[in-house]
C-alpha cells in the first residue's frame, strides 16, 4: 500500500484452519519406518518429530507457510504430484495441487530435509515465548509481543492472520514499545513479524467511518499519528535491526532506511504502490531511498511501483543480508545473539556518530512527507485511485 495511515491493504484468506493442530490437516498418516540405512532411519525421526512439534506451535505461520509444508509433506510421503488437477473452482484443492505441483521433481529426501527445515525454522521462531530465566515478557501490548533475552528486545509484530496488517492501536504500542526499548538494559532492538508476513501494511479498518468533524479531521490526524510513528525510528538511540520474515508493503518498506541493519528471508518481497493509490512517499523515503539505492532505483520503486525481491533490495542496499527460508530464524538470531554480548555504550556513542548528522534532515522531511500525503488524501484523484484499487480487487 501507499504508505498512508488513509488506506490498507486487505489480506488474502485462504479457508484453511487458524492454527496446526492435529496431523490430519499436513496430510500425515500413521508412518512407520521403513530405512535400511543408520542415516535415513535418522532423517525419518527427524521427519515424524517435525510433524509432532507442527501440532504446538503457539502460533498460525500462515497460509503461504501451510502450503509449503503441505506441498512438503506429500513430496517426502508420495513422491511428484500424481493427482489430476482440481477444476478452478475448488479453491483449496487446487492451491494445494499448485504448491505440491510447483516442487517438480524435488527428490522425497530432499523434500523430507525441507520439511524438518521449516518446521525447525517455525519452532525456532517461538523460542523466545518459552519460559527463561534471562526471558521477560512484556505483558501489556495487544497487537505486539515484546520479549527481552540476551541482551535484545525483540519486538514482534503479532498479527499473523491479517499478515501483521498495522492498526491504529498498532502504531502507538510500536511507539511505546519503542520509548521502553530505548530506555531499558537491552543493547539491541529487533523489529520483525510473527507469521508469513513481516507486514501486509496498514489495515482498513483504520478509518472505515468519517468522524463527525470530516475527512479533513481524518485526514489531518492521520498525517499527525504518521509523523509521530516515524519520529520514533529516527531518534531511536540504540542499533535498530529488522528481521524481515516475508513480503513488505507500504509503511514496513519505508521505514527500513531508518534501521542499522535489515535481514530478509529469500521469500521476503518489498513493494511501496504509492503512485497507484495517488498519493506520495511516506517514512522518510523520498530522502533514505535515493541515496540507499541511486535516484533511478529509487524512483522505479517510489513513483513506478516496482516491487522488488530480497535478492533485489540487498544488491540496492536496502536490505543488508539475505539468508535461505529454511534456515532463516536459526541464522539470524545466532548472529544477533553475538551482537548482544557487545558493549551497549560504545554501540550507542558509536551510532549516535554516524546518525547524528542526519537527524535535522530526516525530521524535516518527515514533516514535509506528512504534510505532502495530508494533501494527496484530500484530493479528488487520490479517492478516485482507491476505489479503482478496490473495485479490480473485487473483480479479482
Amino acid at each position: 500500500m501507499a504508505a498512508s495511515l488513509f488506506l490498507a491493504r486487505r489480506s488474502l484468506r485462504l479457508p484453511f484452519p487458524r492454527i496446526v493442530r492435529t496431523s490430519k490437516w499436513c496430510g500425515v498418516p500413521a508412518l512407520g519406518v521403513h530405512t535400511t540405512a543408520g542415516r535415513m532411519n535418522t532423517n525419518q525421526q527427524d521427519f515424524e518429530k517435525s510433524q509432532n512439534d507442527l501440532k504446538i506451535l503457539k502460533k498460525d505461520p500462515g497460509n503461504d507457510i501451510k502450503l509449503k509444508l503441505y506441498a512438503l509433506f506429500k513430496q517426502a510421503t508420495q513422491g511428484s504430484c500424481n493427482t489430476p488437477k482440481p477444476g478452478m473452482l475448488d479453491f483449496v484443492n487446487k492451491a494445494k495441487w499448485d504448491a505440491w505441483n510447483s516442487l517438480g521433481s524435488l527428490s522425497k529426501d530432499e523434500a523430507r530435509k525441507s520439511y524438518v527445515e521449516l518446521v525447525n525454522n517455525l519452532v525456532s521462531s517461538e523460542a523466545p515465548l518459552k519460559d527463561s530465566a534471562s526471558l521477560s515478557t512484556r505483558e501489556q501490548y495487544d497487537t505486539l509481543q515484546v520479549v527481552s533475552e540476551d541482551n535484545i528486545t525483540k519486538i514482534f509484530l503479532n498479527r499473523p492472520e491479517k499478515k501483521n496488517a498495522i492498526t491504529l492501536q498498532m502504531y502507538e504500542e510500536i511507539g511505546l514499545a519503542l520509548d521502553e526499548a530505548a530506555k531499558d538494559d537491552s543493547v539491541i532492538t529487533v523489529l520483525t513479524g510473527y507469521g508469513d508476513y513481516f507486514c501486509s501494511g496498514n489495515d482498513l479498518n483504520n478509518f472505515t467511518s468519517i468522524p463527525p468533524e470530516g475527512k479533513e479531521k481524518m485526514a489531518r490526524d492521520s498525517a499527525v499519528i504518521l509523523q509521530a510513528f516515524v519520529r520514533k525510528f529516527i531518534d531511536f538511540p540504540k542499533p535498530l535491526i529488522a528481521v524481515i520474515n516475508g513480503p513488505a508493503v507500504g509503511i514496513s518498506v519505508t521505514i527500513l532506511g531508518l534501521f542499522d541493519l535489515v535481514y530478509a528471508t529469500d521469500r521476503a518481497t518489498f513493494h511501496t504502490p504509492f503512485s497507484q493509490l495517488g498519493q506520495s512517499p511516506e517514512g522518510c523515503s523520498s530522502y533514505t531511498f535515493p541515496r540507499i539505492m541511486g535516484l533511478s532505483k529509487a524512483v522505479e520503486v517510489l513513483l513506478f511501483n516496482k516491487l522488488l525481491t530480497a535478492h533485489e533490495a540487498c544488491k540496492l542496499g536496502l536490505v543488508t543480508e539475505v539468508f535461505t527460508d529454511g534456515t532463516f530464524q536459526k541464522e539470524v538470531w545466532e548472529r544477533l545473539r553475538a551482537f548482544g554480548e557487545l558493549p551497549k555504550n560504545s554501540l550507542a556513542f558509536s551510532k549516535q556518530l554516524i546518525r547524528e548528522t542526519e537527524k535535522e534532515k530526516l525530521h524535516a522531511v518527515n514533516v514535509q512527507e506528512c504534510e505532502r500525503l495530508r494533501e494527496r488524501w484530500l484530493s479528488e484523484e487520490c479517492m478516485n485511485a482507491i476505489i479503482r484499487f478496490f473495485q479490480k480487487k473485487a473483480k479479482l
